[in-house]
């Protein structure tokens, strides 16, 4: 097992997509006039890509169409000290192939917005990383 500096697990790529297809929600960050835009989502993955299930019109359909986006997932216990968490960088598309949009269709990806969801947004992941923390030492209650 390797640490950071900070004493944190580094994962490997693989753990890093193994945790990642373990959790529904993660955040993807986006440019949204020329600032830095962060939007929770739920996805994912199939074939190792993050994919994420918008509205034609969203805002994030704009923003992603063929950007370099970041997607950030992670679980954490407070109680135990204890979670990971994930980052991947890559170029996102819009999925506009007949044959990929109905494959993507099946998958298992249900939004958890209102709303009309049929446009897919893929995102390939080109550098991933990922940090756990074990310590498993119960938390000591704050106190005010």
């Amino acid at each position: 097992m390797k640490l950071d500096s900070a004493g944190l697990e580094i994962l490997t790529g693989q753990e890093c997509l193994d945790l990642l297809a373990s959790t529904p929600l993660g955040r993807i960050v986006f440019t949204d006039r020329a600032l830095p835009a962060v939007q929770p989502v739920n996805f994912c993955l199939s074939r190792g890509d993050v994919v994420i299930r918008t509205g034609i019109g969203s805002k994030l359909a704009a923003a992603a169409r063929d950007a370099v986006v970041a997607f950030e997932a992670d679980e954490f216990d407070a109680s135990l000290q204890t979670g990971w968490s994930v980052t991947a960088v890559g170029h996102a598309r819009a999925v506009s192939e007949p044959a990929e949009i109905a494959r993507l269709s099946c998958l298992p990806l249900v939004p958890w917005a209102p709303g009309s969801h049929d446009h897919f947004i893929v995102m390939t992941p080109e550098q991933i990383s990922g940090r756990r923390i074990r310590t498993g030492v119960p938390a000591q209650p704050r106190r005010p």
